[in-house]
């Protein structure tokens, strides 16, 4: 009988320690309390209960794995997709690759007046801002021209004309998160937030009035239909700012605060490329140059003049406000641009073969992923948090880690262009300033992927992919409290 339940006991703890995660594996490596200490949130936290996880830590000094819990169970990643993009960029471009924004005529003598067209090429600078083309007025300015007998002719023919990725919600058109793809293209402010228009919007001096509506950049590319008022102190607050579908028309409505607080929002614009070349035309008439004709698109002729350019920033200082504020729009073009450069392609189908290629060439298998986009807006995207970490891993050895590792959000840092989409996150002292790391987010998910400099001085790699949450905002905390245990190490 002893021997029967002795039999009995250690085929019970056989059985159970495989269905394990493979964690248990390795507790004999010194990270047993680690190991416990997870397993207790996969198991009793309540916002997990029918949901899925994948999680994956590795060393980063050897890539080791110290934590495997469904590591290879394809997942949505949401933003997380951009740790590849990223990678892919860096390695097919460079950290010191630029865009320029150019300015061609297509007349014969470039003189006081042009008896001709200006064509404005966009080549897929992200960064563009109204400034920008005001510098480039100011060098159409200084050749001499005063006058253009011409069009404005808006050149984007770098990518395609597919505006939208495959899989993108419809519900997200307006959005500036969603805002349309398009080689040219202008952000509003610094954040650069491309293909999309700011509206602040403050309540007036007293209750009745209109609310008050500043448009950034200041532009008619826009209608502003203004239908909000302004209510007393205690009346019932709700504004609300829409772009009408396939229009540029935008309605505000509802009632604000008199004592509230200015609100802003952000506007994905209906085609981007005239809203760019509707703005140049506005710089070129601020520094008194005059234009007879319309704005219309087209391609720059062979024989086309080159009058004046503009260039970005490098790649290496681009990728900060791509990856630190989580830039979709940035995700899209950068894929663009690498089956540009690659297969003499800009679209989604030649760039997304490109950035496949790249991940196999860095050790990663992009054969056990599904990627539809570049951003993560798609709810199609799958990706194992195990390829992810072992993504983490190798990118070290690569002479752009450094520019790649600057872009990462930094735990608790306030700046906004540090600390990114985690500078309100993980502020207590054993994770703040130690946590770099890539956030995402989608309805019903939540991800966190980067590296932890642990108690100890060690460096940590980890993926943590939370998927079917009831409110993906409790995903965010459970990531905090992994993350947390893996920096007390």
């Amino acid at each position: 009988m002893k021997n029967i339940f002795k039999y009995t006991l250690m085929t019970i703890i056989a059985v159970s320690s495989a269905l394990l995660p493979h964690s248990q594996v390795w507790a004999m490596t010194g990270y047993g309390n680690m190991t416990e200490q997870i397993n207790k949130i996969i198991m009793k936290e309540p916002a997990l209960q029918g949901a899925m996880a994948g999680i994956s830590v590795r060393s980063a000094a050897n890539g080791a794995i110290l934590y495997d819990y469904q590591g290879e169970v394809r997942l949505r990643p949401a933003s997380n997709m951009k740790l590849l993009t990223a990678a892919a960029a860096l390695e097919v471009l460079g950290e010191d690759y630029t865009f320029f924004t150019e300015v061609y005529t297509n007349a014969k003598e470039v003189k006081k007046t042009i008896r001709g067209d200006l064509f404005l090429k966009g080549n897929g600078d992200p960064t563009l801002l109204k400034t920008d083309f005001e510098e480039m007025a100011k060098g159409i300015k200084r050749v001499g021209i005063k006058k253009i007998d011409g069009n404005i002719v808006a050149d984007d023919s770098r990518y395609d004309n597919v505006r939208y990725s495959l899989d993108q919600p419809w519900s997200d058109e307006a959005t500036y998160y969603g805002a349309q793809i398009s080689a040219l293209t202008v952000s509003p402010t610094k954040d650069f937030d491309s293909g999309s228009i700011r509206i602040k919007v403050r309540p007036g001096s007293k209750s009745g009035e209109k609310v008050k509506v500043t448009v950034t950049p200041k532009t008619n590319y826009v209608k502003i239909i203004n239908r909000a008022v302004t209510v007393g102190e205690n009346g019932k607050q709700d504004i609300e700012i829409e772009r009408e579908h396939a229009k540029n028309t935008i309605v505000i409505s509802g009632k604000l605060r008199v004592n509230a607080k200015e609100m802003k929002e952000w506007i994905g614009v209906w085609e981007p490329t005239r809203y760019a070349a509707t703005l140049f035309k506005q710089a070129l008439a601020k520094h008194d140059i005059t234009v007879k004709g319309k704005i219309i698109t087209g391609k720059v002729p062979d024989h086309a003049k080159l009058v004046t350019k503009h260039q970005s920033m490098p790649l290496s200082e681009l990728l900060v406000p791509f990856m630190k504020l989580s830039n979709n729009v940035h995700a899209e073009m950068l894929v663009k641009e690498m089956g540009r450069v690659e297969k003499g392609e800009g679209s989604w189908d030649k760039g997304l073969s490109v950035m496949k290629t790249e991940l196999s060439n860095l050790g990663v298998n992009p054969k056990t992923m599904v990627i539809r986009d570049s951003s993560g807006i798609s709810h199609v995207n799958s990706i194992p948090a195990q390829q992810l970490s072992l993504l983490l891993f190798a990118v070290q050895k690569h002479s752009w880690f450094p520019a790649y590792l600057n872009s990462l959000p930094v735990a608790g840092k306030p700046e906004k262009m540090i600390g990114g989409s985690l500078r309100n996150r993980l502020k207590n002292p054993s994770t703040a300033g130690k946590v770099k790391a890539k956030t995402g987010t989608l309805s019903t998910v939540s991800s966190l992927s980067g590296y932890v400099t642990t108690k100890s001085g060690q460096t940590l790699i980890f993926s943590i992919l939370l998927n079917n949450m009831l409110d993906e905002k409790e995903g965010k905390k459970i990531e905090e409290q992994l993350v947390t245990i893996l920096a007390n190490q």
